[in-house]
């Protein structure tokens, strides 16, 4: 059953680049911002944490904690925090448990080949650990912004709503 808006998400505890746990129980009380990409230092998704780390002082006056997920390794996101100066935490999913429980582990087709990976896709997330905004089949120019926007936009509501 795909996840929708109002949904409670899905627990995880994930390792992390730097040695981090990562938990959707140690986000309570804090907006979070979950995006899913395939790969790390791969061109899509290096732009994609390119605009979500530039972004990283609004994102916290916004009270939005940003976390990426992908299936690589602890190792491989401890190089590609480094290698671009990634300021949030990367959590690997190698078991792709977390993957498949958001609905964002599918079937991929690319010339004709069928195979599992990935679908780039972002989800705001509220104060209860609730699924306020859900982005599918990401577009990266311009996508750091729009959450951005829908993270400002909640603050400004106050703290006891839900956000769109």
């Amino acid at each position: 059953m795909p996840l929708d808006t109002g949904d409670q998400a899905p627990d995880f505890t994930l390792a992390g680049a730097g040695g981090e746990t990562i938990s959707l129980a140690a986000l309570k009380g804090r907006k979070a911002v979950l995006y899913f990409y395939p790969k790390d230092d791969t061109s899509g998704c290096t732009l994609e944490a390119q605009g979500f780390n530039a972004l990283g002082p609004d994102f916290a006056a916004a009270d939005a904690f940003v976390i990426g997920v992908s299936p690589d390794s602890v190792k491989s996101h401890d190089k590609f925090r480094a290698k671009y100066g990634l300021t949030f935490p990367l959590a690997s999913d190698e078991g792709k448990a977390m993957l498949e429980a958001y609905g964002v582990w599918v079937e991929k087709s690319m010339y004709g080949r069928k195979y599992m990976g990935v679908e780039r896709t972002t989800l705001l997330l509220d104060r209860e650990g609730r699924i306020a905004r859900i982005w599918p089949k990401v577009k990266v120019p311009g996508h750091a912004e729009e959450v951005l926007a829908a993270a400002r936009t909640s603050l400004k509501r106050g703290r006891r709503m839900v956000m769109d």
